[in-house]
């Protein structure tokens, strides 16, 4: 399991918690940033982590801001990408079986340690389900 992480300056406290959690569990990953809390841009990070996500070498990709959605949006512009908004352990699996979601957005405001952390699990531990298929199809159609 490798993760690719990126953030912006909302999203730097919440970054930083996952990362030790993932050296705590010997998870592997990168961070591409953002680095500290200066103010920066949230569609750089969300596009940095969806190109990364397309060229393969990682199983999923997280990203962080304020609350989640812009740079969801953000990543969601990279052709490839479906990036999922999720906000407790439900929306984490659901989007991952159902949508086949290969990025998950979380809010660095928004979102708790504690259950960024049982989010996060929940999306590695669960399957994409192949009777989905046809709607994945589409989604990719209407991405030209």
């Amino acid at each position: 399991m490798k993760i690719v992480i990126g953030s912006d300056h909302g999203g730097f406290n919440l970054k930083e918690a996952l990362k030790h959690y993932f050296d705590s569990k010997e998870i592997a990953y990168d961070d591409l940033g953002t680095h500290d809390e200066s103010s920066v841009d949230y569609p750089d990070y969300g596009a940095k982590v969806g190109y990364a996500v397309l060229d393969g070498d990682y199983d999923f990709g997280i990203v962080i801001c304020g609350t989640g959605i812009g740079i969801s949006i953000a990543a969601n512009k990279v052709k490839g990408i479906r990036a999922a908004l999720v906000y407790d352990e439900n929306t984490a699996r659901l989007a991952k079986a159902h949508n086949h979601a290969n990025i998950i957005a979380l809010g660095g405001r928004t979102t708790p340690v504690d259950q960024a952390i049982k989010i996060v699990e929940a999306f590695m531990n669960e399957h994409q389900e192949a009777r989905h298929q046809k709607r994945i199809d589409k989604i990719k159609e209407l991405e030209g």
